[in-house]
């Protein structure tokens, strides 16, 4: 345990929760559909990206890859490249500034963001195909191309661990998945499981896959002369990729800064520093040079990691009633040595649904490819499709509804935690889901609805992610004209960050909102954690919050002496409204903040602080949960498959936005979508090399793929954390994939277990 958590879990023996926020339950700004403020720039083409950047004297790098898994470099020829028109420089292992090797990130300590551990251009070791060997840097991007193409590299070849199949017997049990117990056991699962009245024990399988965020990663980096470093990044972590950044080029904290003004979506890909970042600012400084590194979306696959291949076995035993009597998931997926993240496909099953007897348990083969990373929703989306499958096939083996089997199995508090539940209103958003789809309509027998040559079915899953709050702190100031500012070092990927939070400060300030500004993408400014695990919104506003506490008791520190309306005012008897500061009901007994700040003779009043620690974690189990209802047809004679319908019943706190949260669940839905029928990433065993590293051969859902999604919020807030609210990023993909299986099996008669579920499975 970190001492983080240690911390945390003393703390939350004595703290007790934070008063009620009257914001939980307001009727203003918090939960209005409000457009986007950063969607003007975007659909104007305004908006400015990292490869958009283009300071003085610029120089552009292309890197050369290893065509290799693993091995050594024997030779390199540069001479050609050298010599080619534009080129600056060649740099290698040999000339390459000496870096530390970083850290790996780590979820109990540490500042790193780095997926992996290995030095970077630092000797001659490859590691995975792909790996980058080279970087030319020129005078244009087309010089640099062309010369990175006169590379010629000689190596001396190695024998790789590329074979999953082969290797998955030797599977070994991690440290820890993301600081959990790998393995957690409740009573005797697997006796229950042979003892049990009805049992299902399959396998179930999801390949490899890739992020595909419309912006491909891009780094620029500029040294100043007092070795100061700034550098634009498409990063989901300004604050984190800062750190770490200045670990590896031994700089203090203070010299490196890194500005990520929009990032044009992420899903995780954009979570960790990747070896571009860091070759990047190497060129830089080695040629005295502004420089550039924008990966093409080729690179983008072979250069940043993604979701790991897996294989997870789920057995349910259960009675004759359906109580669940046994329940068993495992899991086997892919960690090279130099990483150490393994994606926790058994958290479901740990929170979900109360069983007599309990087993999950992970293992991971090194491989030796590129190392793996967070991908929306990291293991709750692939642990979800075997873990809601398998609840499916129970049901039918039961010969019972699919939802009342999950009505049967709901836990009155968290299974393995023992912990009750901060807000947990999951059968209420089946039964409105329910209704609305029509469910009660659907005949249980498969293959017993066609249509014109279609086999027409539906299907349910259960969706969830975890409630996560991290430590962040923000800036907020006041001013004499009225306005009011908020700074924090957030990112904004699309997801409206900047809209969630302007209309927190809005409320909570009691100001308009266009008289406020939200100011982020800047690791200069107030620490934020990364925007994923769905943290970033909560953990902003919990420290606004804290920061709009101690500006309300700054005013009413400049007043209470005064004789004028406010004369005693205290905080207990005051509040923020209407862009001043009121006597607590009275409509007229109070003063403007501008008029406030003009007789104290201030231009503004600032005020930086940091939320309270997210005791509530160890205290609660906090989760975000759903119901995903899905309608397919299948073409008997083809096997072609449609997503029909779609609707989503969530229960996730309360919504600060109903217009960007619904989005965001649509999104997730959509990529659920691509990972159930057509996503696929392919690595070629015998070489490491991704086989369909673009969007040709990559496929991911196109608009006739997608149905009408529809989407239905509980909107209940959960009364222990900020504004009522939990994250949603990831949500919305979780489920989605065994709903999808689900339907097909009603429809065909088929059970798929092994994604994508493409024509061949069908036919």
């Amino acid at each position: 345990m970190s001492l983080m958590q240690k911390a945390m879990s003393i703390a939350a023996r004595y703290a007790p929760d934070r008063d009620p926020d009257p914001l939980r339950e307001s009727g203003g700004y918090i939960g209005r559909p409000i457009n986007r403020v950063d969607g003007p720039m975007k659909v104007s083409g305004t908006a400015p990206f990292t490869a958009e950047f283009a300071p003085e004297g610029l120089a552009h790098g292309v890197l050369v890859c290893s065509r290799i898994a693993e091995g050594r470099i024997a030779a390199l020829d540069i001479g050609a490249a050298q010599a080619a028109p534009g080129v600056i420089g060649v740099m290698t292992h040999e000339n390459t500034p000496r870096l530390k090797t970083p850290s790996v990130f780590d979820v109990e300590g540490g500042h790193s963001c780095s997926p992996s551990d290995l030095p970077i251009m630092q000797n001659d070791r490859v590691c995975w195909n792909g790996q980058p060997v080279a970087v030319v840097v020129a005078e244009t991007l087309e010089e640099a191309q062309y010369a990175a193409s006169l590379v010629n590299v000689r190596y001396e070849t190695g024998t790789p661990a590329l074979s999953f199949d082969a290797l998955k017997a030797d599977a070994v049990v991690p440290k820890t998945v993301i600081g959990e117990p790998p393995e957690v056991s409740i009573g005797d699962a697997r006796g229950a499981l042979a003892a049990a009245d009805v049992s299902v024990d399959e396998i179930y399988r999801t390949p490899w896959y890739n992020h595909n965020a419309i912006e491909p990663h891009a780094t620029l980096a500029l040294w100043t002369a007092d070795d100061h470093l700034s550098i634009f990044d498409a990063t989901q972590s300004v604050a984190r990729l800062a750190a770490t950044i200045a670990d590896v080029f031994s700089l203090k904290p203070k010299q490196v800064d890194v500005l990520a003004p929009f990032v044009g979506g992420g899903f995780g890909g954009k979570g960790g520093m990747w070896q571009h970042t860091v070759l990047a600012a190497a060129a830089a400084r080695l040629l005295k040079r502004p420089v550039r590194i924008a990966l093409s979306r080729e690179q983008v696959y072979r250069i940043v990691g993604g979701r790991t291949r897996a294989e997870q076995r789920v057995a349910l035993g259960a009675h004759r009633t359906g109580k669940l009597s046994s329940l068993i998931q495992t899991c086997v997926t892919v960690t090279p040595d130099h990483a150490r993240y393994a994606e926790q496909c058994t958290f479901p099953a740990r929170h979900l649904y109360a069983a007599d007897n309990l087993f999950v348990g992970q293992t991971i083969v090194p491989l030796d490819v590129v190392a793996n990373t967070w991908m929306r929703a990291p293991g709750e989306s692939i642990g979800t499709f075997a873990l809601e499958s398998a609840l499916d096939e129970l049901a039918y083996a039961l010969a019972q509804d699919p939802i009342d089997v999950r009505r049967l199995n709901e836990p009155a508090e968290d299974p393995t935690e023992r912990t009750p539940f901060s807000s947990r209103h999951l059968l209420e958003a089946f039964t409105r889901g329910a209704e609305r789809f029509g469910w009660d309509q659907r005949p249980r027998e498969p293959r017993s609805q066609r249509d014109h040559g279609w086999l027409v079915g539906q299907g349910v899953a259960t969706a969830y992610y975890p409630a996560y709050r991290f430590p962040g702190s923000a800036r907020v100031s006041i001013h004499a004209d009225g306005t009011a500012h908020v700074y924090a070092a957030a990112q904004e990927m699309g997801m409206g960050t900047a809209t969630a939070q302007l209309q927190h400060a809005a409320e909570r300030l009691g100001l308009p909102i266009g008289r406020i500004s939200f100011h982020y993408g800047d690791s200069a400014l107030p620490d934020s954690p990364i925007a994923g695990g769905s943290c970033q919104t909560i953990s902003i506003a919990a420290a606004v919050h804290t920061a709009a506490e101690m500006l309300h008791k700054a005013l009413v520190d400049l007043v209470k002496r005064s004789d004028g309306v406010l004369a005693g005012a205290t905080v207990e008897t005051t509040e923020l409204r209407d862009g001043g500061l009121y006597r607590t009901g009275e409509r007229t007994q109070g003063e403007l903040f501008a008029a406030i700040l003009e007789r104290a003779g201030r231009e503004r009043l600032e005020v930086e602080a940091s939320g309270p620690m997210p005791t509530e974690m160890r205290k609660y189990s906090m989760g975000s949960y759903g119901a995903q209802f899905c309608e397919v047809r299948v073409r008997e004679d083809s096997g072609e498959l449609r997503v029909s319908r779609w609707l989503g019943s969530f229960d996730c706190g309360r919504i600060v936005n109903y217009k960007t949260a619904t989005s965001q669940l649509r999104g997730g839905i959509i990529m659920g979508i691509g990972m159930a029928l057509s996503e696929e990433t392919l690595l070629d065993e015998r070489s490491g090399r991704i086989m369909n590293a673009s969007l040709a051969e990559y496929h991911v859902p196109v608009n006739l793929d997608v149905p009408r999604i529809e989407v239905l919020f509980n909107d209940i807030p959960d009364p222990h954390t900020p504004l009522g609210a939990h994250g949603i990023g990831e949500l919305g993909i979780t489920g989605v994939a065994a709903a999808i299986a689900n339907a097909v099996y009603h429809a065909t008669g088929r059970r798929i277990r092994d994604l994508p579920i493409t024509l061949d499975k069908l036919l």
